[in-house]
């Protein structure tokens, strides 16, 4: 699981802040920054907050208070340093350790005001601390190791431990801060009432106490996960902590001592939030104010009330992408500013941003406990920045509410126009500070001022003002009854409170509803009064002379309402109107309207009567034909689900003439269709909503009005089905067009398509078989029903589900620039693309379109850049969007959560794009026209100027009117291009065309020749010989040209070869110069060699996989891991058990036939005939001959001496065969037992040399040849690297890899973490491989953890890590291979934090990355370049790989680099130490020249490669390609490839005969030929030394192999080499057995099946849990019965064993061992 996985599990749900009063616009501002240029680390603050200390990476900086500007910088590192070394100011700082330039990461940094100093500790030195001037930071007042004393601090502690401590949830982790970061376990101090703890969620943690249930530990803080914060409410609490008396000395804080509590406290946090990192707390104004700095470099701002509750929530962006540090810290001067940094910022913010709100009740409103409404400066602001804040009602707070805001109510608020006002009253409400002895007057606007009063002294609760005078009434607007006037109470020249009054005009009202005047004056909200006799609206009712009083509307006159008859159109009639309160004179001239423009004669009928005469209605074009039967009524739609509800719309003629007449007409069928009254257009249109079906059917609609008309079409109800939803996933970010698969789905005349029952899917569009839309985005990744609905009704197969998966994630964009002219292929990675369906490329401000891209695999989407203007040349990048499936791209990891505010989550692109100038081509001498013969070859040499694109040779394309022409060569200067095929001749002239992107650039003209030829043609005919002369001009003249072409391109082709060639060497040089001296520094180590034990050495050595008897069955590895590190026990070999384990009952005559037997083998001629007689068998193969001597040598371990006397015999023989032969080709291979026991006689004799003399320069030389390699690519799967000896293994590629210095924690092997160099090329399995050698270069290596055993996690920010692994879901596929992930995929940076630890879990993601299948996996280079090699023309493949073999100088810089250790082993492994003279070397040497003497060979090149073949081949070969024989370590394949060319190289030194080298020699052959002149002399040199040394006597021989056998007495077990012998003796024997004994083979084994494996196989015996007590072989069981004894024939034949009857205790031996197996498995 991943990190943020295990955290978010951790925490408690998340708080629902379902209401927060206020808006969350931005409550912040910042107001000033300082960038720095480095990672910063910390900051203090002076006493006063004059000064600023800004501790960065290698930087210290002092700033000025307020403004942040730089006062003092001062440079702090990096520094020559190693963390094995103390620091150079203090005396035992002499150190021999390789000091490396080391970063200096600041981290204490304690001013002390007192005595005017700051301390400042950083990284370097163990970390070292000085004592600076708080005045100038740059001054160094003293230096210290230790800037504290525990014990100084412990107070301070304890009254920190009240808000630290508190009992967490399950599964939570709590980690305090440090008092002083870095020096001890305790909470940062918070200077406050109530401090809200910190807790962060953590797995494994570090550098900060770590405390579960109140026991309180170091570790690394660089493996924090994610961080939240909870804050808790007030609480009292008495915490007593238990320190030891250790814990207080300066220094002992990283001990893991525990750290106790007694009384954890339980609190329930009431905010949650994910990604926060520091906090700050206020108490202000009755309110809690709390700062929490998140990941993604935003300040947040909670607002409490005093029951801690939530009441507003703001936020800023300080520097967006950048984690905020844990230290804030408010400005002691003035505390409305707080001090925050982040990576690489320092802010100074104001707390809050009160001027944005403009009104008192946006101020209060916001719930900003900082903001406040200063009334007599009518603004929103800090408490402090208000005049007389302090005083009463001159500052009202948020907490005081919204209803104190000041107002006025004025008095009367409604005055008639016609009155005579001289003053009028003002009431205030709110907080108004007293207002007596000010300077006041009421504001009217337009600079009209009246005098203002108030009442008495103290009461400020009415104020009264002279009334505006009439003659400055403001005009009334058009149309408009009243006028408002704003009035404003003046105090000091500014206006404090507003209020509005009315001035109204009744007469108007009257006039602006002429026709409805009466209703008005009535109806409206003013006092006004309807006159009857004047027709007129007053104000006042006494205006109204005698006229009727009318007290409501109800009064007025109007018309009673009346149904009329239908009339005829175009003709006039006269219509009769009635009316009510009718009070007009019968003089009255009225008129009638019925509106129309014309109007109509009225005459009284009687006093509630008019009659309008001669009304003429206009004629209107109706038709009284009924629908034809014919064609029918249109209808649409013509299908609808079962459901009904379907809007069926009817259109004809004659349709009703009202609604009533269509109520019940419709139907389909006998199924009613019921009309809409609001969509019914009379005798046109009918629109009605169908009913529900019992079934299928299809029919004709049928409208009964007056008489049935019928549809034209019929129509059907259906049953709509739905199938399936495509694509059936997509991004949750929404924008996915799905297409819905069924039948019958344009039915109906509604549909919607619902996403979970909540959202719908917009863009429809349908047809019969398919709906396609757009589907909306959703908050979390999960499976959502489609629901689709016909009319509203239900859904239609609820089963469809559409799952939102992840949003695609954009990880980068390359290039980064583009040409102003666009076009320019930009190449996207990421993952997640499959789902992408459209994609687009904006960029913002300069880009003139918006271009579409194309999604290629699911991590590459390629984009062509949008053209941009050319004022943007030189301008900073302008900021990149992409729009995927129409949706916004928003980073996943940096998007909001659920619970952020909108603001708080705007979107700035991490993308950008520099554009420059357009690319400029010209010709190689800038003409502009080019002479060209049809026919011959064409090549182009384009120069280019300079240019910032850094672009690729596929990006151009170049174009000879529309043929292409091939690039074959691009550098940073010149193309270089040709054309193949004849150019066409119909033209005869053709642009010569550069395109890169969407910029094309004409540079020439290409003229193609042919008038000459006809003139040549002409002059032939008039003369043969000038026609001889002018064809013979022409072949030499264009010779001559293709000759110059092709030597223009070839020497264009040897300058670009012999610069590469010239940067290869000189790299190479420079590699030779500087390794050296990097190498002896780093090598030159006092650690212990892990030199294997003697017995490890000798049956490893004896038993090199000779036999697969050893490797399989007794070789038996465990790979249990112990608690601290990975722990591969050590091999156990059955010869090296102190117990012969076979079943009790058959020990007896086991051990009496064993040791009757190992008399016989202790019997020169017995063994020496026991040996031939198995060595002249046809089926005893080399491997049986192998096996054989080295059980032969561990049985006669303890008589060295009878050893080698056997030995020598032996040897004996096999000279006498030899000599008559070809003796050179003697011990030449190991192809008897002889050869075989020589050989390990040469290893038990050499070791003591092997050990004391070469072995340390074999191990360094090991050590160096790795350290080599490492400095280069690795290809994980091909083995290939680019530095090696041998060329098979060099890695013929210019992989550029740049080193990378990690900072890896590991618990393990002594050491808890470790600055460890890899490569950005490695894989993740090479760097576990470097950072396990790193951490356990001290540790043997089969104590090394696995690297399948371990995991390795990258912490990129503090809240984010990865599990790095080879292969994952983000892994490149190339050519339809995977490529191994390595640093550069992950954009590791250089200094990163890493951890390593044990796997609970093995990782099978994957087999061991060398046995991966090249066919699907890939790493630096592809397998199959080569093959495909010859499918590419040769231009091509000269662009992928130019000579490859300029690569080779890679060899002579790494064996120039490792030449001195080779020297070194060379001559360790040649010397003759005087103190310790190699006596059995001397010894056979002397040996091998008395026998060459004998038998008269006088050769000295025979003698010289016998001794060759005896010592050097036979054993240093042997060692130098096994250094796992002699050392603990493991042997990578690349390791044996070099030390097989190492082990060549001491060969041909060792030979005699001449190398004949040449230039097809072997590189391997070639690479030590200078050196191997100068080895010969050395080993003649040695080889002289041996035979002038004195003769060796027996005595003085047989005294020093007797000391070698007791040195290593009872190291092996001889029974179970007996017995292994004796299974040799039985294969050839005279066979016994019956064969029904296999019948008893298979009880035996459930007989004996409890003894504990490993059992030796005797007599072919296999392992114990398949047979007991030693069951015979398949081979011997079948043998015949009679045969006769081959070893016995052999007893037989020589006299010297006949006569001592060695037969006959032979066949005793046989009859012991044989009786007893069958003794045993009878008894079975």
């Amino acid at each position: 699981m991943a990190p943020r996985e295990r955290g978010a599990k951790g925490l408690a749900p998340l708080l629902l802040l379902l209401a927060l009063l206020g808006s969350p616009n931005a409550g912040l501002e910042v107001q000033h920054k300082f960038l720095s240029p480095t990672l910063t680390n910390n900051f203090a603050l002076d006493g006063l907050g004059s000064k600023i200390y800004l501790a960065a990476v290698n930087q210290l900086y002092q700033l000025s208070g307020p403004n942040l500007t730089l006062e003092v910088e001062e440079q702090v590192g990096p520094v020559p340093d190693n963390p094995l070394c103390h620091a150079p100011q203090l005396p035992q700082a002499s150190c021999e350790h390789p000091k490396v330039l080391t970063n200096n990461y600041n981290k204490i940094l304690q001013p002390d005001p007192e005595q005017g100093i700051v301390v400042v500790c950083g990284s370097i030195y163990q970390g070292f601390c000085q004592l600076r001037s708080m005045a100038n930071i740059s001054a160094v007042a003293h230096s210290a190791l230790c800037a504290f004393r525990f014990a100084d601090i412990e107070r301070g502690i304890r009254r920190a431990r009240n808000s630290c401590f508190v009992e967490p949830d399950s599964g939570l982790v709590t980690v305090l801060d440090s008092v002083v970061q870095g020096t001890g376990p305790a909470c940062e101090k918070r200077n406050i009432q109530w401090v809200p703890s910190t807790v962060e969620c953590c797995q494994s943690l570090g550098n900060t106490v770590k405390c579960k249930w109140g026991h309180c530990y170091m570790g690394s803080d660089s493996d924090l996960s994610e961080k939240c914060f909870i804050l808790l409410p007030r609480f009292d609490m008495n915490v007593s902590l238990q320190l030891q008396p250790e814990q207080l000395d300066c220094g002992a804080a990283h001990l893991q001592h525990p750290l106790a509590i007694l009384q954890p406290i339980k609190a329930t946090p009431m905010f949650k939030y994910q990604g926060l990192t520091s906090v700050a707390v206020s108490s202000v104004n009755n309110y809690t104010v709390v700062f929490l700095g998140t990941a993604n470099g935003r300040l947040l701002k909670i607002n409490l009330n005093s029951d801690m509750k939530i009441i507003s929530r703001k936020s800023v962006s300080v520097a967006y992408g950048e984690s905020v540090h844990p230290i804030m810290q408010f400005d002691p001067s003035d505390s409305s500013y707080l001090y925050l940094m982040t990576s690489y910022q320092m802010t100074r913010v104001k707390v809050a941003a009160c001027d944005q709100y403009a009104t008192c009740t946006e101020c209060l409103a916001a719930a900003d406990a900082y903001c406040g409404w200063c009334t007599m400066e009518t603004r929103c602001s800090l408490q402090h920045e208000c005049v007389n804040s302090t005083e009463p009602n001159f500052w009202t707070s948020a907490s005081e509410g919204v209803q104190q805001c000041p107002s006025m109510t004025i008095m009367p608020s409604e005055i008639n126009i016609d009155s005579d006002n001289k003053a009028m009253i003002i009431q205030i409400n709110g907080n108004i500070p007293s207002l007596s002895g000010m300077e006041m007057s009421c504001d009217y606007g337009n600079n009209i001022y009246t005098v203002a009063k108030v009442p008495g002294n103290d009461v400020n609760y009415f104020i009264y003002c002279n009334f505006l005078p009439r003659e400055k009434y403001p005009a009334f607007p058009p149309n408009q009854d009243h006028v408002i006037v704003q009035t404003a109470i003046r105090v000091n020249g500014k206006n404090i409170v507003w209020a509005n009054f009315t001035i109204y005009d009744c007469k108007r009202t009257g006039n602006i509803y002429p026709k409805t005047a009466c209703t008005s004056c009535l109806s409206t909200k003013w006092k006004c009064y309807w006159c009857t006799e004047k027709y007129m609206c007053v104000s006042n009712y006494s205006d109204c002379e005698d006229s009727l009083k009318m007290n409501g509307t109800t009064d007025c006159p109007r018309i009673v309402p009346a149904s009329l008859e239908p009339m005829p159109t175009g003709a006039s009639q006269d219509i009769m109107i009635s009316l009510a309160n009718a009070a007009f004179s019968k003089d009255t001239v009225l008129e009638c309207h019925f509106g129309t423009d014309r109007t109509f004669e009225a005459r009284w009928v009687n006093t509630s009567t008019v009659q309008c005469s001669s009304v003429l209605v206009n004629p209107l074009r109706v038709e009284a034909t009924p629908p034809s039967q014919d064609s029918g009524i249109p209808i649409e739609p013509l299908s609808g689900p079962l459901e009904g509800g379907t809007l069926l719309t009817i259109r004809g003629r004659n349709l009703g003439r009202r609604f009533s007449d269509v109520v019940n007409a419709v139907k389909i069928g006998s199924v009613r269709c019921a009309p809409l009254w609001d969509r019914y257009m009379v005798s046109e249109a009918i629109v009605c909503r169908t009913g529900e079906a019992p079934s299928i059917f299809s029919d004709v609609v049928t409208v009964n009005v007056s008489r049935e008309g019928k549809s034209r079409e019929r129509y059907s109800y259906v049953l709509p089905e739905v199938q399936s939803v495509a694509p059936s996933a997509g991004p949750k970010a929404g924008g996915t067009k799905v297409t819905i698969s069924g039948s019958n789905l344009s039915v109906g005349s509604d549909l919607r398509v619902l996403v979970n029952s909540t959202k719908q899917c917009t863009d429809l569009a349908r047809t019969a078989t398919t709906i396609t839309c757009t589907m909306p985005a959703v908050e979390l990744t999960m499976a959502v029903r489609v629901c689709v609905q016909f009319e509203n009704k239900s859904c239609i197969n609820d089963n469809i589900t559409f799952k939102y998966e992840r949003n695609p994630i954009i990880t980068d964009i390359s290039p980064t620039r583009s040409q102003i002219s666009g076009g320019r292929i930009i190449t996207l990675k990421g993952h997640g693309f499959l789902m992408v369906q459209n994609v687009s490329m904006v960029v913002h401000s300069i880009g003139k379109e918006q271009t579409n891209c194309k999604v290629h695999t699911d991590t590459m989407i390629t984009c062509p850049s949008p053209a941009a203007s050319n004022l943007t040349v030189g301008s900073k990048p302008a900021l990149v969007d992409f729009y995927i499936n129409g949706r916004l791209y928003m980073d996943d990891r940096l998007a909001p959560d659920e619970y952020m505010y909108p603001e708080e989550a705007q979107h700035t692109s991490k993308f950008s794009l520099e554009y420059y100038a357009n690319p400029q081509f010209f010709t190689a001498k800038k003409e502009k026209w080019i002479k060209h013969h049809p026919g011959e070859p064409l090549t182009l040499v384009i120069h280019k100027e300079p240019d910032n694109l850094s672009l690729e040779s596929d990006e151009y394309q170049v174009k000879i009117g529309l043929i292409s022409c091939e690039i074959q060569i691009v550098s940073d200067k010149v193309i270089h291009c040709s054309v193949n095929e004849s150019l066409s001749t119909s033209e005869r002239q053709l642009p010569v065309t550069i395109q890169v992107g969407k910029f094309n650039q004409t540079i020439a003209m290409l003229h193609l020749g042919g008038g000459e030829t006809a003139i040549i043609v002409s002059i032939v005919i008039c003369s043969i010989l000038l026609l001889l002369s002018v064809v013979g001009l022409f072949v030499f003249c264009t010779k001559s040209r293709r000759a110059e072409r092709y030597w223009q391109k070839t020497l264009l082709q040897m300058e670009e070869m012999e610069s590469q060639i010239r940067e290869e060497i000189r790299k190479g040089f420079a590699e030779l110069q500087t390794d050296m001296t990097d190498l002896t520094k780093e090598l030159n180590r006092s650690q212990g060699i892990p030199f294997l034990e003697y017995k490890h050495f000798v049956t490893r050595t004896f038993f090199p996989k000779c036999s697969s008897l050893y490797e399989e069955r007794y070789v038996l590895p465990s790979q249990q891991l112990n608690s601290q590190v990975g722990c591969q026990v050590q091999e156990t070999h059955p010869l090296l058990s102190g117990e012969w384990k076979i079943p009790e009952n058959c020990r007896p005559n086991m051990e009496e036939g064993i040791a009757l037997f190992s008399t016989l083998l202790n019997n020169k001629h017995f063994l020496i005939v026991f040996v031939h007689a198995l060595e002249q068998q046809k089926d005893f193969a080399v491997r049986d001959r192998c096996n054989l001597a080295s059980l032969l040598t561990i049985a006669l371990h303890g008589k060295l001496e009878y050893y080698t006397s056997i030995m020598k015999d032996l040897l004996v023989d096999l000279i006498d065969a030899s000599a008559s032969k070809n003796p050179k080709l003697m011990l030449r291979r190991t192809e008897s037992v002889v050869e075989k026991m020589l050989t390990n006689w040469m290893s038990i004799c050499m070791y003591s040399f092997l050990r004391e003399t070469v072995g340390e320069p074999f191990f360094l030389l090991l050590c160096a040849i790795k350290q080599q390699i490492n400095k280069g690519s690795i290809d994980a799967i091909t083995g290939k690297a680019r530095y090696t000896l041998n060329e098979e293994w060099l890695l013929r590629e210019n992989i550029e890899a740049k080193p990378r210095n990690l900072n890896v924690s590991f618990q393990g092997c002594g050491m808890d973490s470790l600055s460890v160099r890899v490569m950005d090329t490695d894989t993740l399995s090479q760097v576990k491989e470097k950072i396990l050698e790193a951490f356990c270069k001290n540790v043997p290596y089969s104590q090394w953890p696995r690297v399948e055993d371990v995991d390795l996690e990258w912490f990129a920010t503090s809240t984010d890590s990865y599990v790095l692994r080879d292969l994952d879901d983000t892994s490149v596929v190339e050519d339809g291979r995977k490529k191994l992930n390595t640093l550069a995929h992950y954009k590791i940076p250089e200094g990163a934090s890493l951890a390593m630890s044990l796997s609970d879990k093995k990782d099978t993601t994957l087999s061991r990355v060398k046995d991966l299948d090249t066919e699907k996996y890939f790493h630096l280079v592809l397998p199959t370049d080569e093959l495909i090699e010859h499918k590419k023309s040769h231009r091509q493949s000269h662009r992928k790989k130019v000579l490859p073999e300029i690569y080779l100088t890679r060899l002579l810089s790494t064996k120039g680099t490792l030449q001195k250790f080779l020297d070194d082993l060379f001559k360790a492994i040649l010397c003759m130490r005087e103190d310790k003279p190699p006596v059995a070397i001397k010894y056979f040497f002397d040996f091998l020249e008395e026998q060459a003497e004998k038998r008269g060979i006088s050769d000295p090149d025979t003698l010289h490669i016998w001794k060759t073949n005896s010592l050097p081949l036979r054993f240093w070969v042997n060692i130098l390609k096994n250094p796992q024989f002699v050392f603990d370590i493991d042997k990578t394949d690349h390791i044996d490839a070099c030390l097989s060319v190492i082990a060549q190289a001491f060969i041909d030194a060792c030979s005699i005969s001449d190398l004949q080298l040449g230039k097809d020699s072997p590189t391997n052959k070639l690479l030590y030929a200078k050196e191997i002149p100068e080895y010969r002399k050395i080993v003649q040199r040695y080889y002289k030394q041996i035979h002038d040394m004195p003769p060796l006597s027996e005595q003085e021989m047989n005294a020093h192999l007797a000391e070698e056998s007791r040195k290593y007495r009872n190291e092996f077990n001889t029974n179970v080499a007996m017995a292994e012998i004796y299974k040799y003796a039985k294969r050839y024997r005279t066979q016994h057995w019956c064969s029904h004994v296999r019948a008893g083979l298979h009880y035996g084994r459930d007989q004996c099946s409890e003894i504990k494996p490993p059992v030796v196989d005797l007599a072919g015996l296999v392992k114990t849990r398949q047979i007991d007590c030693g069951s015979l072989s398949s081979q011997s069981l079948y043998s015949s019965h009679n045969e006769k004894s081959k070893i016995v024939n052999a007893l037989d034949s020589n006299p010297t064993t006949r006569r001592t009857q060695l037969q006959h205790k032979f066949e005793q031996v046989i009859a012991l061992m044989e009786d007893n197996i069958y003794e045993c498995c009878s008894e079975a």
